[in-house]
């Protein structure tokens, strides 16, 4: 028989008979390691660990206690579920299903009705007693033509199976039941020791929102119920941060879709939340250098003609709006052009330079339906944007305060634990960012060899860039575990080209700046839905919308007394109010708590006697007594220092831009 030669991960070389599986690979090396392989990667595809293999191949073994092995987990769990569906409501039609590091999920649709939350333990039941059966688990492939006999009737497993391009289609075997899907399965039933039904919710056919509205059926598993227990704890304690949730409860914002998806409503307190983050940035900007600007929400769509974005972001854009007499006007996507009309409207000096353009710019993209998530992804949103124009051998020290006034901004929210990302062009799929090999090279190069100066840990990652350029992505950990973009740094060297920038130099001739786009703290709305998972809702007092809340003990006696101490407070630029609604006061003490109010006041006949409070904390259970002095005075303290509890801890990486900067 023909051999064939494995490379393994560790570089090492070894001869097998043609068609040998994975599983005789992995019994090769150890039976240890046989008993834990699910499945393998051959040649960095995932496959079934019994699949033949035909040729030479670079093999890495799958087993249970890996992110790939919790897939092939999560793949069965999807077959059982889609076959006890099959087996409740014959009629029942599937469309995607598929599994992942978060779970795995199945698409359906019912005639009579979707499926409920409610019916979710039933069908897990039914699911379990598949797994007891310890049932034979078999990938069948058929052709195209069996396939579409095989699925008849369902229109969206038929679409899928046409889209199907080799004419191999894969489909699952067990008990005799034919399931359509694709990806490495568990041999049996019974090695699907721990699962989950989790939920339900609505999503788009293909997650296009011109297409039907699906069911989908959420679900997880593992090997170990230990693993199972901390995922569903995990996914409590998010459930329980989950802005959306907060948001509703503290009566922050809301969409409400007979408006639009995706276009948030800011209600009172959320208003104030965010108000207070403008003025706060705004502040800190101008406090390093930058000149806030307002531009127009709508340019023509020639603007991003020059600029690239219709050709390379068209899909992510709003259609433009013809006004009848050849304008087309477009909603902004972004900030940029309308920056670089404002550095354009003068004749520029290098004494100018760096010449800082800030704005809180508001922006609408076209973000897919099945993709919108309360503040976090939304159609309309407000970019806390900047713009510097430097002369190229200013770079190096621009970056660097770019970086400097980041560090501070994380200082002032406690957010400390953030990695950084330089995100460079895909070579291999160079048709989605500006044409331009030696701009490319030159920015990535430059951008890099600023963080080397700085002597800054980094990830490097290809196809994460702009369009325009390469940046550095300062990452941050969600309170819901997810990784997100908290700040960028960008820098472009295509813009000033394409839209012709100069400056004069010291030479008297025209020179062409280089531009450093930057955003701080990401979107309005992206940043309060971090903030609001980051703080559980209960936000610091300088945030809070409000920060104390007054509650007379008797309207009547003592109304005059908190009115007083109301007009004080707020005089002194307090967030302040009264609660006279006349409830009990344990009631009104409660809702206080419940509503995370920072400073919880009531006043009493002996409050009024000697002018003084009786306060307590949010998440304390003792009240204390003060006088009005030493009260306002802790409250402004607690305001001024950004809610930390004495000095903050010296920051390394601050220190260190400090320094660079001097």
């Amino acid at each position: 028989m023909a051999e064939l030669s494995v490379t393994f991960p560790d570089g090492s070389v070894k001869s097998f008979d043609q068609g040998v599986t994975s599983e005789d690979i992995a019994k090769s090396i150890s039976i240890s390691l046989a008993k834990k392989a699910v499945a393998a990667k051959v040649d960095g595809v995932l496959v079934d660990i019994l699949e033949p293999i035909t040729h030479d191949a670079t093999v890495e073994i799958v087993t249970k206690d890996s992110k790939d092995g919790l897939t092939v987990a999560r793949n069965t769990a999807a077959v059982l579920l889609k076959l006890v569906l099959k087996q409740t409501y014959p009629e029942i039609h599937f469309g995607e299903a598929r599994a992942d590091e978060d779970g795995f999920f199945v698409d359906t649709d019912k005639a009579d009705g979707q499926v409920s939350a409610d019916e979710l333990d039933g069908l897990e039941s039914k699911m379990a007693k598949l797994v007891q059966a310890k049932l034979a688990v078999e990938h069948v492939t058929l052709s195209t033509a069996d396939a579409l006999s095989q699925v008849a009737g369902d229109p969206y497993s038929t679409e899928l199976v046409n889209d199907v391009v080799d004419d191999k289609v894969s489909f699952v075997k067990i008990n005799d039941e034919l399931i359509l899907q694709d990806g490495p399965q568990l041999q049996t039933t019974g090695d699907l020791k721990q699962f989950k039904l989790l939920s339900v919710a609505g999503a788009y056919w293909l997650g296009k929102s011109s297409n039907p509205m699906l069911q989908r059926i959420y679900g997880t598993a593992f090997y170990k119920k230990a693993d199972l227990d901390e995922d569903l704890k995990q996914r409590e304690e998010a459930r329980e941060r989950d802005h959306r949730v907060i948001g509703n409860q503290l009566d922050l914002f809301f969409v409400d879709p007979k408006v639009g998806a995706g276009l948030a409503y800011w209600m009172p307190d959320g208003a104030t939340i965010r108000r207070t983050l403008e003025r706060y940035i705004i502040d800190k900007e101008v406090t390093h250098g930058y000149q806030h600007v307002y531009t127009p929400v709508l340019a023509n769509l020639d603007l991003y003609k020059t600029s690239g974005h219709w050709d390379h972001y068209r899909e992510d854009m709003f259609p433009p709006m013809d006004m009848g007499d050849g304008e087309l006007l477009e909603l902004r996507p972004m900030n940029c052009p309308s920056h670089i009309q404002i550095f354009n409207h003068h004749i520029r000096s290098y004494r100018e330079l760096p010449l800082r353009i800030a704005e809180l710019g508001m922006m609408h993209r076209y973000e897919k339906s099945g993709a919108l998530s309360g503040l976090q992804r939304v159609r309309e949103m407000t970019l806390n944007d900047g713009h510097t124009f430097v002369t190229p051998d200013q770079i190096q020290e621009e970056f660097t305060k770019i970086l400097k006034l980041m560090v501070e901004v994380y200082s002032d929210f406690d957010i400390n634990d953030y990695t950084f990302r330089l995100s460079y062009r895909d070579p291999k799929n160079t048709e989605k960012y500006f044409d331009d090999d030696e701009m490319w090279n030159k920015a990535q190069s430059m951008l890099k060899g600023a963080m080397d100066d700085l002597h800054l840990d980094y990830v490097e990652a290809e196809g994460e860039a702009a369009f325009y350029g390469p940046k550095l992505d300062v990452q941050t950990k969600t309170a819901m575990g997810n990784e997100e973009t908290l700040s960028t740094i960008q820098l472009d060297f295509m813009l000033p080209e394409r839209f012709d920038l100069t400056y004069i130099g010291s030479d008297g001739q025209e020179h062409r700046p280089v531009m450093i786009h930057r955003g701080v703290i990401s979107t309005m709305e992206r940043f309060v839905a971090y903030l609001i998972e980051m703080y559980k809702g209960a936000f610091p007092t300088w945030l809070a919308p409000h920060q104390v809340r007054i509650i007379p003990v008797s309207e009547e006696k003592h109304g005059n007394y908190a009115e007083g101490l109301r007009k004080e407070f707020a005089a002194a630029g307090v967030r302040v109010d009264v609660d006279t609604r006349g409830e009990k006061m344990g009631y009104l003490i409660r809702d206080a708590q419940t509503h995370k109010v920072p400073y919880t006041v009531v006043v009493g006949e002996d409050e009024v006697n000697n002018n003084t409070v009786s306060v307590r904390r949010y998440g304390e259970q003792e009240t204390k007594t003060e006088t009005k002095p030493e009260f306002l005075a802790e409250v402004l303290d607690d305001i001024a220092s950004y809610s930390r509890n004495g000095k903050p801890a010296e920051n390394q990486l601050e220190k260190k831009l400090d320094a660079e900067t001097k």
